[in-house]
């Protein structure tokens, strides 16, 4: 585990502008300690609260956490109906401090299918953070990579049947314009923690030149610790963007 130190060798004017997280674990992390999941996922909204705290001392502009994906529908009721109840309570309870620090709230994902007294609160504290500027704090809810890409094909498939774009026209800053996130950078570090090496469907498109950290940390015992260890391992390698390293860092 890395130690309070390591925050002290991160270079600040490399930080990641914008850092991605899966969020993997706290049902494991529940069932180890003999609990329900849901006991995991309310320890997890702690670490939650603690790595967007660490994320905006150190300067990254914008934070994504894959909180709920379009096949988590399909576990167990009870549990999606505990974890939209969380979720709620979550959002309204730390508005105030996304206000003290300056968080802009976004969401991405098809927020229509959320419950509607879900969606009303996220909707609320998106509307109270807008003009906070320190960090732009996104939430992926009801979401996943696939269904966004197909919901911007058919966008663009609109505009051709319109006559407002040619099919030839059609190249990568058209599809990305059409995507959930293409108000935002395509992230520099993605996070996946519990030891698992899966993408699950997260930023398919955005994640093309990302960086990758994954650590078998259980989401609920992730701590700013392990952020600043992710910044440190990022800030270790040489980002080519399909260039030879010899031309990013020419050789005298």
């Amino acid at each position: 585990m890395a130690n309070s130190a390591d925050k002290s060798q991160i270079d600040p004017d490399r930080i990641p502008r914008h850092v991605a997280i899966i969020m993997d674990g706290n049902g494991r992390w529940a069932r180890q300690k003999g609990h329900l999941r849901i006991f995991g996922h309310k320890h997890g909204v702690r670490t939650v609260r603690n790595v967007i705290e660490a994320a905006v001392e150190l300067g990254i502009q914008y934070l994504t956490l894959y909180a709920f994906s379009t096949e988590n529908w399909n576990r167990p009721e009870a549990e999606v109906n505990a974890l939209m109840e969380l979720l709620v309570q979550t959002i309204k309870g730390e508005t105030p401090t996304m206000m003290e620090n300056g968080i802009r709230l976004q969401a991405i994902g098809n927020i229509e299918k959320l419950p509607p007294g879900c969606n009303k609160q996220l909707q609320e504290t998106v509307n109270t953070t807008k003009d906070n500027k320190r960090m732009t704090l996104i939430l992926a809810l009801s979401y996943s990579g696939r269904w966004d890409i197909i919901e911007a094909v058919r966008k663009i498939a609109d505009q051709v049947k319109s006559g407002t774009i040619q099919p030839e026209e059609i190249n990568e800053e058209v599809l990305g314009a059409a995507l959930n996130t293409a108000a935002y950078p395509n992230p520099d570090l993605l996070i996946r923690t519990s030891g698992e090496h899966r993408i699950s469907n997260f930023l398919l498109w955005e994640i093309a030149y990302s960086e990758f950290h994954f650590t078998p940390v259980l989401w609920p015992d992730f701590t700013p610790d392990d952020l600043y260890k992710a910044v440190l391992d990022y800030q270790g390698r040489q980002r080519r963007f399909g260039k030879t390293g010899e031309q990013i860092q020419p050789v005298h």
